[in-house]
């Protein structure tokens, strides 16, 4: 039976704000400071018989389903097989694999090694999983041979790094021991864990086995997982969405991962959700939106009861519609890789009163608020940078935001992204939400594009839906659209259709390289 902690004693956000102390969590877990091991916290403890993986494969459609018992055993036999293979306490080992058992094997037998994970997506570049290994002074890296080519012999020779095939794996551990004892503490190294690079270089985010610990009441809280969900999150293990609310989360309380493995198909998720009885599921906010709108939609009985979403902002229209055909209301997660969890809905509480498109109250046990350029604290309604409290110190996260006078907080945009106009001030956010209601528009992406006369124009990037072709009638058709539904200035004053969208490989659209797209093409033109 799954894990039942002090945690659901809390029944709403302002008792669990009044009450919750820091010092609790330590209560959800068997060790303390002294001796605390991820792998044993989220794998070994839990009861055998209990489901611990359900895996949903793009390519054919398989399911496959694992029990704490084939993990916990699997993942001591990685451990000493590392061991083995000269791999110490606090080494760094690699992941360079799509969600498999083999990838959940690796990752918690690195941990209850003691050695360090660095999570890579199987979709980088030779260039970027250099970078990561380099930065990372990676000894080893586990993956597929299909893979290899994208680890530079340069970058193999230097590091002198040791290459474990998945493609065998299993066999390969089979004889070692099932029993291996975890010996690090809550302050040792477990993972390096890279931003998503959206604003420079990706950086290298520290978490050490005791950073689940952090984890645990904002998952309870903010996610609602409980001992009777069925759970699912398809977002790629390598980043942190569905390394920690995919992965790591939902293991903590004995509840099983639900991972979906391959390119993102709407159906093939809707089928898992269906076929896995999920009543729990967090995604970003495009694999609702494809998800919902797919024709096939209503095919699938579902048994949804909490849904919630990171990643970029969900449009009202997609809310609407997720209400309408899965009688859920979509609740939000907000945070950053480097700070963590800030704002959000609370899916724990059944009382909790969202307000859909915010960004929701301040996570528990965090002082968060919105500052103005001078640093002090804005008043309801004024547009200022989200800042959370480290000691005495506010650190700002890069996006503006404004609170209401209940206390919600609502996304305006990146600092970098809002774009001033003739002296208007515009957040892409409200533009695109409009441009995404036109029968046409696949996907969109608003940046500024530099004019001689406004300083900046509002300019559209459009990829349109199978059945239209790009032209400039549509493109003014969609411009009057726009026009109709906000104000004159903030309309797309130039519409670019275009293949696909720049992003990051956890889906987050790259306005920043749109903008400076348009920065250089302006220049060629003699505008800037």
């Amino acid at each position: 039976m799954p894990l039942r902690t002090f945690l659901d004693e809390f029944k709403s956000y302002e008792e669990a704000r009044e009450k919750f102390k820091w010092s609790d969590r330590w209560k959800v877990f068997d060790g303390n400071k002294d001796n605390f091991n991820i792998a044993h916290e989220c794998v070994d403890r839990h009861p055998k018989e209990d489901v611990a993986i359900r895996i949903k494969f793009a390519e054919d459609k398989r399911e496959e389903i694992y029990t704490f018992k084939e993990f916990s055993e699997a993942t001591s036999q990685l451990a000493n097989f590392l061991a083995g293979r000269g791999i110490e306490k606090g080494d760094r080992v690699a992941l360079l694999l799509h969600p498999r058992f083999e990838f959940y094997v690796g990752m918690f037998g690195i941990f209850k090694r003691g050695a360090v994970v660095i999570p890579c997506s199987p979709l980088f570049g030779p260039e970027a999983v250099a970078y990561r290994l380099e930065k990372g002074e990676a000894k080893a890296i586990i993956t597929t041979k299909d893979k290899t080519d994208l680890i530079p012999e340069e970058t193999r020779k230097k590091l002198n790094l040791q290459i474990i095939y998945a493609d065998n794996l299993l066999d390969e551990i089979s004889k070692e021991s099932t029993e291996f004892t975890p010996n690090t503490t809550a302050n040792d190294m477990a993972m390096y864990q890279f931003s998503s690079g959206t604003t420079g270089a990706p950086k290298i985010v520290n978490y050490r086995h005791g950073a689940i610990t952090v984890a645990a009441p904002f998952v309870r809280f903010a996610v609602g997982i409980t001992a009777d969900d069925n759970y699912f999150c398809p977002s790629s293990p390598a980043w942190g969405h569905g390394i920690w609310y995919g992965t790591i989360a939902p293991l903590i309380f004995g509840v099983a991962i639900g991972a979906y493995s391959g390119k993102f198909d709407p159906d093939i998720c809707l089928e898992a959700l269906q076929n896995f009885e999920i009543t729990n599921i967090s995604a970003i906010a495009s694999h609702y939106r494809l998800m919902v709108t797919s024709p096939n939609v209503d095919n699938y009985k579902l048994k949804l009861k909490k849904l919630t979403y990171t990643g970029e902002a969900m449009p009202k229209d997609v809310i609407e519609l997720i209400q309408k055909k899965w009688g859920v209301t979509p609740y939000v997660l907000y945070g950053t890789t480097e700070v963590g969890p800030l704002t959000c809905d609370f899916a724990g509480f059944e009382n909790w009163k969202p307000k859909p498109g915010s960004l929701g109250k301040p996570s528990i046990g965090s002082d968060v608020e919105v500052i103005d350029e001078e640093g002090n604290i804005c008043p309801p309604g004024k547009v200022g940078q989200m800042a959370i409290k480290r000691g005495d110190k506010w650190i700002r996260v890069g996006d503006l935001v404004y609170k209401d006078e209940e206390g919600y907080f609502w996304y305006v945009g990146r600092a970098d992204d809002v774009i001033i106009s003739a002296g208007y001030t515009i957040g892409p956010i409200e533009v695109e939400e409009a441009l995404m209601k036109h029968p046409s528009v696949q996907e969109c992406a608003v940046v500024g594009s530099p004019d001689k006369e406004r300083g900046n124009i509002v300019k559209a990037f459009i990829k349109v839906k199978d059945g239209y072709t790009p032209s400039p009638e549509l493109a003014e058709e969609i411009k009057e659209f726009v026009k109709d539904k906000l104000s004159k200035h903030e309309y797309p004053r130039e519409i670019e259709f275009i293949d696909e969208l720049p992003k990051t490989p956890d889906g987050k659209i790259r306005r920043k390289v749109l903008r400076e797209m348009e920065v250089e093409r302006k220049k060629k033109m003699g505008v800037i």
